[in-house]
C-alpha cells in the first residue's frame, strides 16, 4: 500500500457479530443481509462469504449487475439473491442466467417476468417510492399466474420508533399479506428489526446495522465497529497566531498551533461538511479539524503531541464512531459508509 494512501480496514468478524445480534433479535424470522452498493462500501463478496459461514442463505442487492457479481463471488453456493430493481425491460434473460430473483415493482415488470420463475412482489404501504399500490396488489392476487415466493414492503420511518407511519404501514402490510397466503412476508430492514416482533414477519433485511450503523440515526452500543478509516500524516507545520488554515481562510489561529496535514479528504469519503464539527483521533485523544476538508487533505490540531510524517490518524473507527462522524457531517451513516471505500485502500480482517 502506498505510504500516502488512506486506509479503510473492514472487520469481517464484527459484521458477523452484528449479524448474530440482529438474527437473535429477529427471533424465528430469517435474517437476509443487504449487500447492495458493494456491501455499503465494505465489499459485497467478502461480506456475503463471511455471513454465509454464519448461516445466511438469502442476500439482497439493488442492481442486476450487483447480483451477477455477487453470484460469481459466491461460486457454487446455493444462495438466494434478490434484486430490488426487479425486472426492467430486457433484463429477464440475465436474471434467469445468473439465478437471480427479481423484486417486481410494477405491472410492467410483472409482464416482463411473466412465468420466468420465482419472484418477490413489492407492495408500497406508504413510502411512495417503488412498489405496487394496494389496489394493484389485490388485482395481482386475483389474477394469479406468478410464482410469488415473498411479499415485501419497506418502512419509511423505521429510524423514528414513535412515528405513526410505522404502525400504519405495518397494518397495511398485514392486510395485504392475507391476499398472498402462500408467500412469505418481509417488512423490516435494520430499523424495523429494532421496532420489535410485530414488524419481523417471516424475514428481516438488515443493511446499515450489519456494518455498524445505528438503527435510529445514532450510535447503538450493541453493534460492533466494522469500518476504521485512517490516513497518514504528510507534513507537520507550525502555524503562528493570526495565520489561517485551508481554503477560504475559514479558520484563523488564535494562538500558535502545531498542525498535521493528513492525506485524506472528501475524495476518500470524509465529507467536506465534516468541518468544523468533525474530528480526528491521534495520540490518545480527539483532535479538532482546522479549516475546510479539501479533496485530498485535512488539517488537524496536534498541539502538544509528538508526531512525524507517516503516523496514522483515525478519522472513523472505534474512537470516532460512525454515527457520530456522520452526524458531524450532516449526513447519515449510510452515506458515510458507501463513500469511504471509493478511493481508500480497503483491507479485510477476520475470517472470510
Amino acid at each position: 500500500m502506498p505510504a500516502d494512501a488512506a486506509r479503510l480496514t473492514i472487520d469481517l468478524d464484527a459484521i458477523a457479530a452484528n449479524y448474530r445480534l440482529l438474527r437473535d433479535m429477529a427471533g424465528g424470522a430469517e435474517t437476509a443481509p443487504v449487500v447492495k452498493a458493494d456491501g455499503y462500501g465494505m465489499g459485497a463478496g467478502q461480506t456475503a462469504l463471511r455471513l454465509w459461514a454464519e448461516g445466511a442463505r438469502t442476500f439482497y442487492v439493488a442492481r442486476l449487475a450487483e447480483g451477477e457479481a455477487l453470484r460469481r463471488a459466491l461460486g457454487d453456493r446455493a444462495a438466494s439473491i434478490l434484486v430490488f430493481d426487479g425486472c426492467p425491460d430486457g433484463a429477464a434473460g440475465r436474471l434467469r442466467a445468473a439465478g437471480l430473483i427479481p423484486v417486481l415493482n410494477s405491472g410492467e415488470q410483472i409482464a416482463a417476468w411473466a412465468d420466468a420463475g420465482p419472484c418477490a412482489l413489492h407492495v408500497d404501504t406508504g413510502m411512495n417510492r417503488l412498489g405496487l399500490t394496494l389496489a394493484e396488489a389485490a388485482e395481482v392476487a386475483a389474477t394469479g399466474g406468478l410464482r410469488i415466493d415473498l411479499l415485501l414492503s419497506h418502512l419509511a420511518c423505521a429510524s423514528q420508533p414513535g412515528h405513526p407511519l410505522n404502525d400504519r404501514q405495518q397494518q397495511r402490510f398485514t392486510a395485504v399479506r392475507r391476499l398472498f397466503p402462500k408467500a412469505r412476508a418481509s417488512l423490516a430492514s435494520s430499523g424495523g428489526v429494532f421496532l420489535g416482533a410485530d414488524y419481523h414477519f417471516d424475514q428481516v433485511r438488515p443493511g446499515v446495522s450489519l456494518y455498524g450503523g445505528g438503527p435510529h440515526d445514532g450510535h447503538e452500543p450493541r453493534l460492533a465497529t466494522v469500518a476504521t478509516l485512517e490516513a497518514p500524516i504528510l507534513q507537520i507545520r507550525d502555524v503562528p497566531e493570526g495565520d489561517s488554515v485551508g481554503y477560504g481562510a475559514d479558520f484563523v489561529a488564535g494562538e500558535p498551533l502545531k498542525v498535521a496535514i493528513v492525506s485524506a479528504g472528501y475524495a476518500d469519503g470524509y465529507l467536506r461538511a465534516s468541518a468544523p464539527d468533525g474530528g480526528a483521533w491521534f495520540a490518545g485523544r480527539r483532535r479538532r479539524l482546522l479549516g475546510r476538508v479539501s479533496m485530498d487533505l485535512i488539517a488537524i490540531d496536534i498541539t502538544g503531541a509528538q508526531a512525524k510524517a507517516g503516523d496514522m490518524v483515525e478519522l472513523v473507527g472505534p474512537n470516532l464512531l460512525l454515527d457520530e462522524a456522520a452526524k458531524a457531517a450532516g449526513a447519515s451513516a449510510y452515506e458515510f459508509l458507501v463513500r469511504m471505500g471509493r478511493r481508500s485502500r480497503r483491507r479485510w480482517v477476520g475470517e472470510a
